[in-house]
């Protein structure tokens, strides 16, 4: 008997957007135009006869409709997923990571030399985000940073974060940098996607960010852009220490006044129904962890003087 079902492209897009609770989510994961979700999501309802998705399309709310809908979906495709899993040669297919960008760029990408070197046959598929749960990310493994040392037990503990002040040997010229009053005449470098940087460091550090005659600098859209900036002798940033050690040892920055943890910790995410080759892979980041060189423990308030 023929089924009767609506076309499985559009269930797909209404999937992913219910489930994500925005077109551009659903886009991203689908690999397709958020209009492209939005004339599907329509195609659904014209042919179920009722609406899905009420609201504005800004902030679009599950109908009574969609909420039935939904998770009936989710967990079929869930079962397709698992048996298609079950089938393949999964030593060949590849692993799903998702963590944040300039963890990608600075951290992760110039490791992976190593694991490719280590099991060749393995497919190691890369992409960002900015969630915090890998089984609403369909990723096998998403490293993400958490407020708590807590390992759960789908998750593989990587390092705590640690946070110092970071500039250009040419903007320190001629410095002496004993303390923060030191650095606040220079421009201070802002991330839009983490504004509260600055004061987070002066929480950890015990210092005093000064809220007069403080050279304010401009704000970039992602930590990479604003390190890149410091670099380039923009102004002084905070910056989280594994994202800059490789520019540290090469003399590009200087951390005059150390490094302190921040209270935020990295972990890698397991999802559930995961690729057979997460347990390796987990067990390679948790060695690249170990091995990630550790920051001076100097305190942010000890005498540093940069050479003139």
């Amino acid at each position: 008997m023929k089924r009767r079902i609506p076309p499985l492209n559009a269930l797909r897009a209404f999937e992913a957007a219910a489930r994500l609770g925005r077109m551009t989510a659903a886009a991203q994961e689908l690999s397709v135009s958020p209009g492209a979700i939005s004339r599907q999501v329509g195609q659904l309802e014209l042919h179920l006869g009722l609406p899905l998705f009420e609201g504005t399309k800004a902030n679009p709310v599950l109908t009574q409709a969609g909420r039935t809908l939904q998770p009936v979906l989710s967990q079929a495709f869930d079962q397709i997923e698992r048996c298609v899993q079950q089938i393949c040669d999964h030593d060949q297919g590849p692993l799903d990571v998702a963590c944040l960008s300039t963890f990608t760029v600075k951290w992760l990408i110039p490791r992976l030399f190593d694991f490719h070197a280590q099991h060749p046959r393995t497919e190691v598929r890369l992409r960002t985000t900015d969630t915090h749960d890998a089984e609403r990310d369909r990723c096998d493994v998403l490293i993400t940073a958490q407020v708590t040392a807590a390992q759960a037990s789908n998750s593989t503990y990587l390092f705590p974060e640690r946070l110092g002040l970071v500039l250009a040997p040419t903007l320190a010229q001629g410095l002496h940098i004993a303390n923060i009053v030191d650095v606040q005449h220079l421009p201070m470098l802002h991330t839009r996607t983490r504004r509260n940087a600055w004061a987070m460091w002066a929480t950890a550090a015990g210092a005093t960010l000064a809220t007069k005659g403080v050279a304010t600098g401009p704000e970039f859209e992602h930590y990479y852009f604003t390190l890149e900036s410091a670099v380039q002798g923009l102004g002084v940033a905070v910056a989280p220490w594994h994202l800059v050690i490789d520019d540290l040892q090469a003399g590009r920055l200087l951390a005059p006044l150390g490094f302190v943890e921040s209270g935020y910790h990295y972990v890698a995410q397991h999802r559930s129904n995961a690729h057979p080759q997460l347990e390796v892979f987990c067990d390679w980041l948790r060695t690249q962890a170990r091995n990630t060189p550790m920051p001076s423990k100097r305190h942010p308030s000890s005498h540093i003087e940069t050479q003139a």
